[in-house]
């Protein structure tokens, strides 16, 4: 039985993950501008000539922290849920991975807890790797809440970014790229399992680019932290989702979680339920600088049936029923 400080510790980690998310980019590029009109205003001006000189720092590996990543908040979040890391097959240091995740969920709650934060001990379960997961590039462009992205490891989801990491000397690392992105978020109803795949290759065509080893990677569980409403893709509603994703780069979702302080309340903080992240077997790619469609088309062909065998060899025992199988689209 948890006592009463532990639940409240568990319901803060949650709670902060759900600031970092909505909450602090907004928030921190107010707080720049505003004090640039106040007695602070030297403050916001050094910061934003240090903007400008670290700028390209993001897509040039950016800045981890060691020490970030092992903070105690994240192990309150990974115990709210809670949150489990399953490895099905060694992943050797000697070569690079990128791990395609799935699906996004409203959050990619599990993706952060796992591979950006150290709450599960990603590098004793995979030891010699590096973790990264990408993210949108404009996140980066926020004062402040950029370096706080960099610190737990997180990079933009640009070409730059991503081959800059999978040209360093040293091999091991292991980009985490939800594949999906803002459009699969559009379809993270609880109990579903709708991927959005298809027509996806980029990932291919980067992992044949550098010879990285590509990972099939499943959140069980990720769909139903919360509630949320779906509309028809026929609809105006969901036309203006997409609209919108396509100039902001992330869809405006309905959903809707717990209270704060009640279970039985409405608001934002996500419903306790388990998340099981998969990583699959490594399907490995050869090198080829310029990659033909043919090529591309091969990979992302093994990759979809591995990540469905994935999702068949495990549903059952995170509580999917048999009858479910992944939708592509």
């Amino acid at each position: 039985m948890k006592t009463p400080q532990k639940q409240w510790l568990e319901v803060m980690g949650a709670c902060h993950h759900v600031l970092l998310l909505l909450i602090m980019g907004p928030f921190f590029t107010l707080l720049v501008f505003f004090l640039l009109f106040t007695r602070l205003w030297s403050f916001s001006l050094l910061y934003l000539v240090w903007l400008y000189l670290d700028w390209d720092t993001p897509s040039q590996g950016g800045r981890c922290s060691r020490w970030t990543r092992k903070w105690t908040i994240w192990k309150h979040q990974r115990d709210y849920f809670p949150i489990k890391l399953l490895k099905t097959a060694e992943l050797p240091a000697d070569r690079n991975y990128v791990l395609g995740a799935h699906p996004h969920g409203v959050m990619s709650t599990g993706i952060f807890c796992n591979f950006s934060t150290d709450s599960n001990d990603f590098c004793q379960l995979f030891p010699g790797l590096r973790p990264w997961v990408a993210t949108l590039v404009g996140l980066f462009y926020l004062p402040i809440y950029r370096d706080y992205l960099m610190f737990i490891g997180l990079c933009p989801v640009s070409r730059q970014s991503l081959d800059f990491i999978l040209s360093q000397p040293q091999l091991g690392q292991a980009v985490t790229i939800i594949i999906g992105g803002a459009q699969e978020a559009l379809y993270a109803v609880p109990g579903e399992h709708c991927i959005t795949l298809r027509t996806r290759k980029g990932f291919v065509r980067l992992a044949l680019r550098h010879g990285a080893s590509l990972v099939p990677v499943y959140s069980f569980g990720e769909n139903d932290i919360y509630r949320f409403k779906s509309f028809a893709p026929n609809s105006w509603q969901h036309w203006c989702q997409v609209a919108f994703k396509r100039l902001m780069g992330f869809s405006p979702c309905v959903f809707w979680g717990r209270g704060l302080f009640s279970a039985n309340s409405w608001g934002l903080l996500p419903f306790a339920k388990p998340i099981a992240t998969v990583v699959g077997r490594p399907i490995h790619v050869p090198q080829c600088l310029k990659p033909t469609e043919d090529q591309v088309n091969h990979y992302h062909q093994l990759y979809m049936k591995a990540l469905e065998q994935l999702f068949e060899d495990h549903k059952e025992t995170y509580g999917v029923p048999a009858s479910t199988h992944l939708t592509f689209l």
